[in-house]
């Protein structure tokens, strides 16, 4: 095993934490306005005289792009872990923004046909290709940098960048939605945010093509100790801590996107309130959330990894109901509180996930091992929350039942919760999480 390098300057981890955030913002930016504008985009491409069939077609093709992320989460990542993080970071941010733009220009099903909705699918699948190599390898690349009693301090930075992204792929939403006509918001008006990502994503590569490498990847490729795993080797070795930490993920994923990206939906179709108003609340919501990050990515650090774990869970398991309660009644006073009692949960796990995808998992196969965690949680629990929450309620009339599904997932994190070692004390050059190794670490903790 070889010794821990020198954690970066303060200098270079801040620079290194502004460039991480500032793609992260730009693929989560290009990621959430598909969401926000699911009922417009439910109407250009899927016109019908049942709205909330076009909606469920809507959502599908964004649990489709959720598909493609654990395929790109092991494409990038084999190829983070073979030629470097900052490479792959630039041109992940690239394929997304082209991807979004593509999106913004597409003509609809009243030009051409069904092809608009296949043209559709393709651009959303290239979204969650480029998605799936983005996360885990902006925490990888951030935590490799940062001193070891502050890695979830830095971490946090990329969940902020993330509730950041939502939140102004939402004011710019708000904004047009405002001061645009509907006839002109669903003619023209919602292909804005879309093509608006093409001079951020051109900013992004610019900032990280001048990343240099993480000190720990450069620390094995210089030795030549890297063993480039193939994909089998990675899955037979680490199944065990993957499986463990995907099920605690799980509910990172439902809590974050039903909070993000559900609840303007489950506000305009089912409380019924005016778009802007419901635009507004879910950016003074985002924001608080991209605020409360750094905050609890210091608690972290001080309390522990599996603290914030077993909190998180609890709390989404006993807000979930309340939540949806209290956003059910309408008004914006009630909407903008039942959002902030899911952003305090859904903050905390995004927070507690963000560094341990780096520090359960040894750095020759950090980034592929992670990202095929993250992304597959992800695209089972977090690409079908919109789809499944208005699913639940059509079939079922409860207006509760996205709530009482939220609740489920939160119990089986906190089993998966008892079953991950604390890892904030562990050095990331150590080798392999095995069970006699996360045995001794939870013994440590004890």
């Amino acid at each position: 095993m070889t010794s821990s390098p020198v954690p970066s300057s303060p200098a270079t981890l801040r620079k290194v934490t502004i460039a991480a955030a500032a793609g992260t913002v730009v693929e989560w930016f290009d990621f959430a306005i598909y969401g926000f504008l699911a009922p417009i985009i439910a109407k250009v491409f899927f016109p019908g005289e049942n709205h909330i069939v076009g909606l469920l077609q809507t959502f599908a093709v964004f649990a489709v792009a959720f598909a493609l992320r654990p395929v790109g989460g092991a494409f990038f990542g084999m190829l983070g872990d073979r030629i470097g993080r900052k490479r792959v970071l630039a041109l992940t941010v690239m394929l997304m923004s082209g991807a979004t733009v593509a999106m913004g220009i597409l003509p609809g099903y009243a030009t051409i046909g069904v092809w608009a909705a296949v043209l559709l699918t393709l651009a959303r699948s290239l979204q969650g290709f480029s998605a799936g190599g983005e996360y885990a390898g902006a925490v990888t690349y951030v935590i490799e940098h940062a001193p070891p009693t502050q890695r979830s301090r830095y971490s946090s930075w990329m969940p902020a960048a993330t509730f950041g992204s939502f939140a102004v792929a939402a004011l710019l939403c708000y904004l047009l939605t405002a001061n645009l006509s509907t006839e002109a918001m669903n003619g023209w008006g919602w292909r804005i945010p879309f093509l608006v990502a093409g001079p951020m994503g051109l900013v992004a590569f610019y900032i990280r093509r001048r990343l240099q490498e993480s000190p720990l990847f450069a620390e094995i490729a210089d030795e030549s100790k890297t063993t480039h795993a193939r994909l089998g080797t990675t899955l037979r070795q680490q199944w065990r801590p993957m499986l463990t930490l995907g099920g605690y993920i799980s509910l990172t994923a439902l809590s974050f996107y039903t909070f993000s990206t559900y609840m303007t939906t489950f506000l305009r179709e089912v409380v019924l309130l005016p778009a802007d108003q419901v635009l507004m609340t879910n950016v003074a919501a985002l924001a608080f959330a991209a605020g409360l990050s750094p905050v609890l990515g210091r608690v972290c650090d001080r309390v522990g990894r599996k603290a914030m774990m077993t909190a998180s869970s609890i709390l989404l398991g006993a807000l979930a109901v309340p939540a949806y309660l209290l956003a059910s009644q309408g008004g914006l006073a009630n909407a903008f509180l039942g959002q902030i009692l899911l952003a305090t949960g859904a903050v905390a796990a995004n927070v507690v996930t963000a560094v341990l995808l780096s520090e359960v998992f040894p750095t020759a196969v950090r980034y592929t091992a992670s990202a095929i965690t993250y992304n597959v949680s992800y695209a089972v629990f977090g690409g079908t929350a919109p789809f499944v929450a208005t699913f639940l309620i059509a079939t079922t009339g409860n207006k509760l039942a996205p709530a009482l599904y939220l609740t489920v997932i939160a119990a089986g994190a906190l089993i998966a919760t008892y079953l991950i070692p604390e890892t904030s004390k562990r050095s990331l050059s150590e080798g392999p999480l095995t069970p006699k190794a996360a045995k001794t670490a939870r013994a440590r903790t004890h």
